[in-house]
């Protein structure tokens, strides 16, 4: 079963209210919003993160996808000693999808997943790519906490005010 069938199939067993959009393929936050007809801060990123002193080999934080993460507080939020981004052949070798399609949630279970908290309060339903870069699904906020059951945490950089002009 491809990762979009695992996470479709997850999301109807757990009878999550969500939609699937089809879309050109895109990777980029602010491209991918525009098509899904969501903002960039309902788009969910998923980052697969390296922590050392923890017993999985790798975290996958999620936060807006207007946000950049901060690493320190990723580490805090899982107990680690140290960590990094996980290289591009990592990640997709942990979450079985390529960088850009990663979606918030860990098919093999094995990924603890840690959300930032502002972005899980900021909006009623999130937005994701759903292990394919030509398909997004826009799901309940509310169901995703549910199903996932991820820890939440402050875990993205201070926003940059935009530029005045």
């Amino acid at each position: 079963m491809s990762p979009f069938e695992q996470i479709l199939d997850l999301l109807d067993r757990e009878k999550a209210t969500y939609r699937v959009v089809e879309h050109p393929a895109e990777g980029r936050s602010e491209e991918v919003s525009a098509v899904r007809g969501t903002t960039v801060s309902q788009g969910a990123k998923a980052l697969v993160c390296r922590v050392k002193g923890i017993e999985s080999p790798a975290v996958l934080a999620v936060l807006a996808g207007d946000r950049r993460a901060d690493l320190k507080k990723v580490v805090a939020a899982v107990e680690g000693k140290k960590g990094g981004f996980a290289p591009s052949e990592l990640a997709e070798q942990l979450t079985g999808c390529v960088v850009g399609a990663i979606p918030p949630l860990s098919l093999s279970g094995t990924l603890p997943v840690v959300v930032d908290e502002e972005f899980l309060a900021a909006h009623e339903e999130i937005a994701f790519n759903a292990g394919r870069l030509d398909r997004s699904v826009i799901m309940a906020t509310e169901d995703y906490v549910r199903i996932v059951a991820p820890a939440v945490a402050p875990i993205a950089a201070p926003a940059v005010p935009a530029a005045v002009e």
